[in-house]
């Protein structure tokens, strides 16, 4: 009896699970290299530094030009409305470069200029140059001989109105005035002072000057200096 339960206790022990030595592992198995993923990782770093060294270099690469802070008319120097910006170079743009302000303070407006542009050369002439056939003529008027909100390009038309106190205006005048029909039908205005810049006359008087042509320049300026000029806006081009 003894016997059999000591071999049957054998038995039972040589069936346990044999267990792995602690600190032992499986072979892994070896990694397969892929060369070419490696490469295309190198590439797309050096593609990245060098973006980035570009983009470092143009934004290096500002210079200074002159931007407008007030509307400039058309006949007019920049005077003392400028400032100086920076702005990318283009060679593709002709910037007038804050360096050459002395020198464009000398030129005039081609045409209206507003506050906030960046000048360019195209926009100023040396002089007010007029195309053939056109005069410019200056008119002072009061408060009710031109228009609210009138400014330098808008088209206006120019009427011969009574004056009580003149006496002096032409048979030719007189008929022009009971007609109805215009001084000068199309007369495109070249500069209207801000109000505050005409401390020299009334407060409700303004200096305004227009391009007519040069066959109505005689009239207007008559009728302009028997104070009998109004101004009225009309569609131009």
């Amino acid at each position: 009896m003894r016997i059999q339960e000591r071999t049957g206790a054998g038995n039972n022990r040589a069936a346990a699970p044999v267990q792995p030595t602690t600190g032992e592992r499986l072979p892994a198995p070896p990694r397969e290299r892929k060369p070419a993923l490696a490469a295309l990782a190198v590439l797309l770093i050096l593609v990245g530094a060098l973006g980035a060294t570009t983009l470092v270099l143009r934004a290096g690469e500002r210079v200074e030009v002159v931007k407008v802070t007030g509307d400039i008319q058309a006949g007019e120097s920049v005077g003392d409305n400028v400032d100086p910006v920076l702005v990318a170079d283009d060679a593709g743009i002709n910037y007038v470069k804050w360096t050459q302000i002395d020198a464009l303070k000398k030129l005039k407006a081609k045409s209206k200029i507003y506050a906030g542009t960046l000048v360019i050369g195209e926009m100023f002439a040396a002089g007010n140059d007029l195309p053939p056939g056109k005069a410019v003529v200056g008119l002072s008027l009061k408060e009710g001989q031109y228009p609210l909100g009138i400014e330098g390009g808008d088209t206006v038309a120019a009427y011969l109105v009574g004056n009580s106190g003149s006496s002096s205006s032409s048979s030719s005048d007189d008929e022009a005035n009971t007609s109805g029909a215009p001084i000068v039908a199309d007369a495109v205005v070249n500069s209207v002072p801000a109000d505050k810049s005409d401390s020299t006359i009334s407060s409700t008087t303004k200096r305004i000057t227009v391009t007519v042509d040069v066959s109505d320049a005689a009239a207007l300026a008559r009728a302009a200096a028997a104070n009998q000029v109004a101004l009225v806006k009309v569609p131009g081009n």
